[in-house]
């Protein structure tokens, strides 16, 4: 049997200076993104816009709350993103124009539960390891409000748009199976960019393995420089990766912990105490996801570091050489002290 493929649907929210950001990213207007790995520039022209912008996603969003008579604060929320994608297994195999369809159903979706006008852009990236739709609009409600919370703002709400995408989604394409909210697995409290890391380093530890294994007397020599590349990259970025995520780990569960501790006074003692059994239970899958992310870049193995040890150790040894050679190049007593001593052990010897 093959794995489960998922529809994917999730939301984030913007406010001021990141609304740009997330435009660079969307649109594609850098020539490089050193902080996503998984972009491809080679692959960039096979994106596609099913929804192009007219202008600026702050300019766009800012006419549009103006127009609608809203007053707006530092703090409030100009544009929403809907990012939706499936299980990786759901494209294998799939034509660009089935790609297509795919995200045209769904951008159908949104367009039925938000209005069309309000969107402000909906671009494919296929560019990146799994094909996925950014699409962003103005959060302006039915009679006129500017207001996220109502659209997007509470867990009964982001359940209601996982249950309603997942009925409609699925009358397309029925092998699609519902998955969990982030609001319910806790992954909305680290950051997707930590997933790809993970992704990466693994990649990154795969090759080194497949390097390392293949290499022979014969090969060892053309591999050198891959290998201690590799191993500068690989072996740092294991150690920062660990230090990120375990950031992200403890900020979670601070936020668990405020979450109970507010609960607790609202709710009654009878149902609070249902609910911290279900939470605790909750928790601990947040943390086995969290252990098991952590550990799929920390455990390195142990050819790994033979290897990164034994090309410290030849860097640091060709480094000494030239070091000393520079002395004898300034100093040219030093050389002829050392020849003297090597005729001396010659005859010595």
């Amino acid at each position: 049997m093959g794995k489960a493929q998922y529809g994917i649907l999730r939301f984030a929210k913007y406010k001021g200076p990141e609304i740009g950001h997330i435009e660079a990213h969307n649109e594609r207007t850098k020539e490089q993104y050193a902080s996503n790995p998984d972009v491809d520039m080679s692959r960039s022209p096979n994106n596609f816009h099913l929804v192009t912008p007219d202008r600026k996603y702050r300019a766009e969003a800012e006419k549009q709350i103006a127009g609608a008579g809203c007053k707006t604060r530092s703090d409030s929320v100009r544009v929403v993103e809907a990012l939706v994608t499936a299980s990786p297994e759901f494209f294998k195999g799939k034509k660009k124009a089935q790609i297509r369809e795919y995200f045209a159903y769904a951008l159908d979706f949104i367009k039925g539960h938000q209005s069309e006008k309000t969107i402000i852009s909906a671009v494919v990236h296929m560019d990146e390891r799994t094909p996925h739709m950014h699409l962003c609009f103005v959060p302006l409600t039915e009679d006129g409000r500017l207001s996220a919370k109502d659209i997007v703002g509470n867990r009964k709400k982001l359940t209601w748009w996982q249950d309603e995408f997942w009925k409609h989604m699925t009358k397309k394409y029925p092998e699609l199976e519902r998955g969990e909210s982030a609001s319910r697995t806790g992954r909305e409290h680290l950051p997707p960019r930590l997933y790809k890391e993970a992704v990466h380093l693994s990649a990154q530890r795969d090759r080194l393995m497949e390097l390392l294994s293949g290499t022979n007397a014969f090969n060892a020599k053309a591999r050198a420089g891959e290998i201690a590349k590799l191993l500068d990259e690989y072996i740092p970025g294991v150690e920062k990766f660990k230090t990120k995520i375990k950031k992200a780990f403890e900020a979670n569960r601070t936020l668990i912990t405020e979450n109970d501790e507010l609960k607790s006074k609202i709710a009654k003692a009878e149902e609070a105490g249902k609910e911290r059994i279900a939470e605790r239970l909750e928790r601990m899958k947040r943390d086995k996801e969290y252990a098991e992310l952590l550990e799929t870049v920390e455990r390195i193995p142990p050819e790994i570091l033979e290897a990164y040890t034994e090309v410290r150790a030849s860097r640091e040894f060709h480094e000494f050489g030239e070091a000393e050679a520079r002395t004898d190049h300034n100093n040219p007593k030093n050389g002829i002290n050392r020849e003297k001593k090597e005729k001396n052990l010659t005859k010595g010897g």
